[in-house]
């Protein structure tokens, strides 16, 4: 019988993850390095990117992460990116897509009440969160076929499973964009796709409950009460999940969906 702790390592293996100066994409990093992994962060903000590469290098003890910036909204940018990972590293083991336009991203038309969102915005949602795991899985596919082991890990979200209950919301300028529902679906599904096309290379989803981030008071305490463990999610809760998907512990496991939600959808 192996033991856990060799299905576990990643010692020799490579992974590209995406939305890399974000919170969540430092607990991924994490979670990687800790088990020996070099990690190739891509966003479109370097200075954010580096400063996450530096963290997480802080952490490691060594130089095992670095930084490539892409656009995920331009297709030849993401296709380049797998490109040069693979030229900067060698070798691609484990592809993790993590960027997303959340309810809090910026953009004219996304995070307002439904009669008020637009097309453009729902184009740019859908580009990012679904259309470029497409491509991304798509450009890396060779790559990974090519080493045993190979895993691609898609950060979906409850609201990929789930209707949103907007009562949340109420009194808060947070909002839930229908296009972040409806591409969070959407890489779910394609997740149990890419299962069967690609495989032997194992694909898996996690969906994220929501992450406690300095939201207002009362949608904390609304989320939390609706919340079998009582509470938001913080990034540590992940580790764990993308530890096992990513690793040979999860190796007879693929086209599944791991809920990480504290029991919010076992109601």
């Amino acid at each position: 019988m192996t033991r856990l702790s060799d299905l576990f390592s990643l010692k020799g293996r490579v992974a590209l993850v995406t939305g890399g100066s974000g919170f969540l994409a430092a607990a991924i990093g994490e979670a990687l390095v800790e088990l020996g992994a070099r990690v190739v962060l891509t966003d479109r903000d370097e200075r954010l990117g580096l400063l996450r590469c530096d963290q997480l290098n802080e952490h490691a003890g060594s130089a095992v992460t670095s930084f490539i910036a892409a656009d995920l909204l331009d297709e030849s940018s993401t296709r380049e990116l797998v490109k040069e990972t693979a030229a900067r590293e060698g070798r691609l083991d484990i592809l993790i897509h993590n960027a997303a336009y959340t309810g809090a991203t910026g953009v004219a038309g996304w995070g307002v009440p439904f009669d008020q969102q637009t097309v453009e915005a729902w184009d740019q949602g859908l580009r990012v969160n679904l259309t470029s795991a497409f491509i991304l899985a798509q450009e890396a596919a060779p790559l990974l076929a090519a080493n045993p082991g190979s895993a691609i890990l898609f950060v979906g979200s409850i609201y990929g499973v789930l209707a949103p209950q907007f009562s949340l919301y109420e009194g808060t300028s947070m909002a839930n964009p229908a296009a972040y529902n409806a591409s969070k679906a959407g890489l779910i599904q394609l997740g149990r796709y890419l299962a069967t096309a690609l495989a032997p290379t194992r694909v898996n989803c996690i969906c994220p409950g929501g992450i406690e981030r300095g939201q207002p008071e009362e949608f904390v305490s609304r989320y939390s009460s609706r919340t079998p463990l009582a509470r938001m999610a913080r990034e540590d809760d992940f580790k764990g999940a993308v530890a096992f998907l990513c690793s040979s512990a999860s190796a007879y496991v693929t086209g599944q969906t791991l809920m990480v939600d504290g029991g919010w959808s076992s109601w």
